[in-house]
């Protein structure tokens, strides 16, 4: 049976309107781009904190660390790369320096917006906004973590960015309670340990299960917080398996791998493959061929995973 599927963007906006109609201290601020954002009935129903700026991201970045100085929760939301490398000055000075209480949230992540080009992609974002000390960096991997990650956000008193995809998803377990810093066992396993986040999280789910028919227990951690990273899982998977694999779609490195592999160096030296994007700019196409050229669709895990198991 076909699970449906949701567009990530508009879960995001949908989750943020909900919250801001108890909560009349959150704004949305929008660099042109707060339609595709899932904002366009919450600007109708509160033009009075809807604001709308145009293509100046960096400007934009700044008022909202303003507008958090007198009480104010921003929501700031546009394409991945414009909202990260664009302002990144702004974003480590005027919120991370300042710790404001702004959420950056960064929409089309990784290469979904595949088929307009490097431009367009984010693919390390992840590495450049966790080097901002004190600074949440989040990447929910279903529409329900959208929504419960959304929540946790707004609630969280400090400077935050999450990323989102861009193609519709699926739902892969019922919506919880999202806690920032932790992440979770989506399956057990004794080989070895897939740690994953964001959009890849399905592809793994599913790469682990042929992995289990070819004989290999594969246990699989998502792990939705890029920063803080959830050490004692990471520990815990390293102690159990002995080997341990991280798949994303952002640069091999200054991503979740380096997080992992930081963790694991420092507590649990293990064998650990560090699976995503070589550093070269992305190759523009439709989502599923960049998936497949850069092995990160299900077959392409498989075979990395089989590789690294038996190498």
């Amino acid at each position: 049976m076909m699970k449906e599927k949701r567009d990530p963007r508009k879960t995001f906006g949908a989750a943020v309107s909900e919250v801001a109609e108890e909560n009349e201290r959150i704004v949305v601020l929008s660099a042109d781009s707060g339609g595709s954002s899932g904002f366009k009935e919450f600007a109708k129903r509160h033009p009075e904190r809807y604001y709308e700026f145009g293509i100046m991201e960096q400007t934009v970045t700044g008022i909202a660390a303003g507008m958090a100085t007198v009480g104010k929760i921003p929501v700031f939301c546009a394409i991945a790369p414009f909202v990260t490398c664009r302002n990144y000055e702004m974003f480590r000075n005027d919120l991370g320096y300042m710790h404001q209480n702004v959420k950056i949230v960064g929409r089309n992540g990784g290469f979904t917006y595949s088929d307009l080009g490097a431009t367009h992609h984010s693919l390390e974002d992840f590495a450049i906004i966790k080097m901002i000390p004190g600074v949440v960096v989040l990447c929910p991997q279903d529409p329900g973590e959208i929504r419960a990650a959304s929540k946790a956000m707004l609630e969280y008193e400090g400077p935050v960015y999450m990323r989102i995809g861009n193609p519709a998803m699926e739902e892969l377990w019922p919506e919880q309670k999202f806690e920032i810093g932790k992440g979770s066992v989506l399956k057990n396993g004794s080989n070895l340990a897939i740690i994953t986040t964001g959009t890849a999280t399905r592809n793994v789910l599913e790469a682990a299960e042929i992995l289990e028919k070819k004989g290999y227990s594969v246990m699989v951690i998502g792990m939705p917080t890029i920063q803080p990273v959830d050490r004692e899982i990471i520990q815990m998977a390293a102690e159990k398996t002995g080997r341990i694999m991280t798949v994303e779609e952002h640069y091999i490195g200054g991503g979740l791998g380096s997080s992992v592999a930081d963790v694991c160096a420092e507590y649990c030296p293990v064998k650990i493959k560090i699976h995503g994007v070589k550093k070269e700019y992305a190759v523009s196409g439709s989502y599923e061929k960049l998936l497949q050229y850069y092995e990160l669709d299900v077959d392409g895990i498989v075979k990395n995973a089989e590789e690294f198991l038996n190498g």
